[in-house]
């Protein structure tokens, strides 16, 4: 366990699963004190239980070789990020509770595989509150904090903002949303300390891309687009290059955006 956040504050949306839940778990195993934000309390209770396990092994691992442990915490909160009200709420919750806020991670997002002539004003609507929308809100609302620390922003888009996908245009157009609004953060706070850097994964091993569902009667070969030659990307790669971007070791770096897409991008 390595203190590389040690008392830092962070704020993790989409912390129920998949990449918010790898990222929690790495930022408090790096000594972060943690807000855990997701829509499924059930979810939240199953991180915070294997944040709580990881911390005890790793308690026993540096007691036996009697090495400094540098120790996170988690805590949970249930909210729609989709609400721009329930955003400012979890960022008033953070500071309330950790005294500061030093990582804004907007991870939380849904995938809607559809042809674009059905695609529903609903569906369209959520796609964009959830995945875009909730971004700008909460960073709206971190920004005065994160400047008092010095703080940073890391955004999770997609390499669906980034290139054609089929029948995903909604999708892609709320990950190129987010790639828009982490260069203009970037370039709004450049005389301030504070960063903004976004990540943008291809096919991560999430229940986003393990159980989503495409439509019916799609074109096998524009399908093949949406998949790389090398397979998917693990939740733990993503949590790796964002606890790099959040954290001191990546102070020159802003307005950047990683594709972590086994090459799907550029091929």
């Amino acid at each position: 366990m390595t203190g590389l956040f040690e008392g830092k504050a962070a704020l993790i949306t989409g912390a129920g699963s998949g990449m918010g839940r790898a990222i929690t778990l790495r930022l408090v195993g790096q000594g972060a004190s943690v807000l855990a934000l997701d829509i499924d309390a059930d979810r939240l209770v199953e991180t915070k239980a294997l944040a709580a396990k990881a911390l005890e092994t790793e308690t026993i691992e540096t007691e036996a070789l009697e090495t400094a442990r540098v120790a996170g915490t988690v805590s949970v909160r249930q909210a729609d990020v989709s609400d721009p009200g329930a955003c400012a709420e979890a960022v008033a919750a953070c500071v309330a509770e950790f005294g500061k806020l030093d990582v804004l991670g907007n991870v939380a997002g849904i995938y809607l595989a559809e042809h674009t002539t059905k695609v529903t004003v609903e569906q369209y609507r959520r796609v964009m509150a959830v995945n875009l929308d909730a971004c700008f809100f909460l960073a709206q609302a971190a920004i005065p904090y994160l400047l008092e620390t010095g703080g940073n922003i890391v955004n999770i888009a997609s390499n669906a903002g980034l290139q054609g996908v089929p029948y995903s245009a909604a999708y892609s157009m709320s990950k190129g949303g987010v790639v828009a609004l982490t260069r203009s953060l970037a370039v709004e706070f450049l005389k301030t300390p504070l960063r903004v850097n976004a990540i943008a994964p291809a096919g991560t091993n999430t229940n986003i891309a393990t159980s989503g569902s495409f439509p019916s009667g799609m074109d096998p070969d524009l399908a093949r687009r949406m998949a790389g030659l090398r397979g998917l990307a693990e939740p733990e790669e993503i949590a790796a290059l964002f606890s790099f971007l959040a954290s001191a070791d990546a102070r020159s770096v802003t307005g950047a955006v990683y594709t972590v897409d086994n090459g799907l991008t550029v091929s």
